[in-house]
C-alpha cells in the first residue's frame, strides 16, 4: 500500500497560567507558553525564555522531557551550572537517557563538574524513579501492538505497484488496524492516551494511528473510527497526556491521504506552498503547535549557539 510508511521513530510572557491544581491541568496554556519561549529563543532573548520554562516547572505536575532538555542548555548559556545540572537531573527522572545527554556537545562543559559526577552515580536510582512513574502493563501492551503493526505494515513494501499496495492495505491491513484501534480505544478510555506521560514512549501509538490513517483514500473516506477518536485525542492534549506534535503527525497522514494532497495540512509530510502557509499556520495554532517558520529560526539559533533544541524528531 503506497500510503503506509514504516515510521521510526506576554497576558505577559511571564504571567502565571490559570490552571487547575488537581489531576487535569490546562495544557493548552502550557503549549502556548512553550511557543512563546521558543519565539524568545529565536530572537536571542535566552534569559527571558528560561524564565518561562521555569514558570512551567513551578506550575505543572507533568513536564514533557523536551522542556527540561532545552532549559538545561539555556541555564548553562547563562552560566548557571547548578541550575543546568538540576534540569538535567529532572530530565533523567523524565526519561532522558545518559547516552543521549553525553551526545549533546553543548553540555560537554559540565561533564567534569562534581554535580555531573553525582548525577552519573545516582543514574540507576533516577532511572528507577522514572520507571516507577510509568504504567508498565500498558507500556508492554502498546509495545506489542507496535511490533505487530510494524510487521504487518512491512509486508506492504513487497507489493510493488500502487494498486497492489492499496489492495493489501484495504483487505489485509485494514482488519488488523481496526482490531488495533479497538484495543487503543479501550486503553484511551480506561487509562488515557499511551504516550510520554503514561508509558514513556511517544512514537509507538502515534505510529499505529498514522498507519491506520495511511491505508488508502477510499478507506479513509469511509472510515468512522478515526473521526470518532479525534475529539478524544484533543481532550488528551488538553490534559497533558499527548503532545500536540504527535497529533499533527497522525492528522497530517489523514488529511494528506484522504484528500490526495489537495487540502491544506500541517506541513509535516509535505512543506506548505507559500500560498498555503498562512492556512497551515492557522491549523497549527489551533492545535498549539509552533508556526511553521519558527522551526527554521530555531535551527538558525542552534547553529549560532551550539545548543540542541531537539528539533530532529519527525513531529518537530
Amino acid at each position: 500500500m503506497a500510503k503506509i510508511l514504516i515510521l521510526f521513530h506576554l497576558l505577559s510572557v511571564f504571567s502565571s497560567p490559570v490552571i487547575n491544581t488537581g489531576e487535569h491541568q490546562d495544557y493548552e496554556f502550557y503549549h502556548q507558553q512553550v511557543i512563546k519561549a521558543e519565539t524568545l529563543i529565536a530572537s536571542e532573548n535566552y534569559s527571558e525564555a528560561l524564565l518561562l520554562y521555569e514558570q512551567l516547572f513551578n506550575d505543572y505536575n507533568f513536564i514533557f522531557l523536551r522542556e527540561y532538555q532545552v532549559a538545561s542548555q539555556l541555564a548553562l548559556y547563562a552560566n548557571d551550572i547548578q541550575k543546568s545540572l538540576e534540569y538535567i537531573k529532572q530530565g533523567v527522572i523524565s526519561g532522558w537517557k545518559i547516552k543521549s545527554i553525553k551526545k549533546n556537545e553543548y553540555l560537554t562543559a559540565l561533564f567534569k563538574d562534581e554535580g555531573w559526577k553525582s548525577i552519573e552515580m545516582e543514574y540507576p536510582k533516577l532511572q528507577q524513579q522514572y520507571e516507577s512513574k510509568l504504567n508498565q502493563n500498558i507500556r508492554e501492551q502498546v509495545k506489542q501492538m507496535y511490533a505487530k503493526d510494524q510487521k504487518k505494515a512491512l509486508k506492504a513494501l513487497f507489493r510493488f505497484s500502487s494498486k497492489a499496495q492499496d489492495k493489501y492495505a484495504e483487505h489485509k491491513f485494514a482488519p488488523h488496524s481496526e482490531h488495533q484501534m479497538a484495543k487503543f480505544s479501550a486503553i484511551l478510555e480506561s487509562k488515557g492516551y499511551p504516550g510520554e506521560k503514561l508509558i514513556g514512549n511517544s512514537t509507538w501509538m502515534s505510529t499505529i494511528l498514522s498507519h491506520h490513517n495511511s491505508i488508502s483514500a477510499d478507506y479513509n473516506q469511509k472510515d468512522t473510527i478515526y473521526p470518532a477518536l479525534q475529539p478524544r485525542l484533543m481532550d488528551a492534549i488538553k490534559k497533558g497526556q499527548m503532545s500536540p506534535y504527535e497529533y499533527i503527525v497522525i492528522d497530517d497522514w489523514y488529511r494528506t491521504v484522504t484528500y490526495d494532497r489537495k487540502e491544506v495540512t500541517y506541513g509535516v509530510l509535505d512543506p506548505p506552498s507559500s500560498s498555503d502557509l498562512s492556512k497551515t499556520n492557522e491549523l497549527r495554532e489551533k492545535i498549539f503547535v509552533r508556526p511553521y517558520e519558527l522551526r527554521d529560526k530555531l535551527m538558525a539559533s542552534q547553529e549560532k549557539t551550539g545548543m540542541n533544541f531537539y528539533l530532529s524528531d519527525r513531529w518537530y
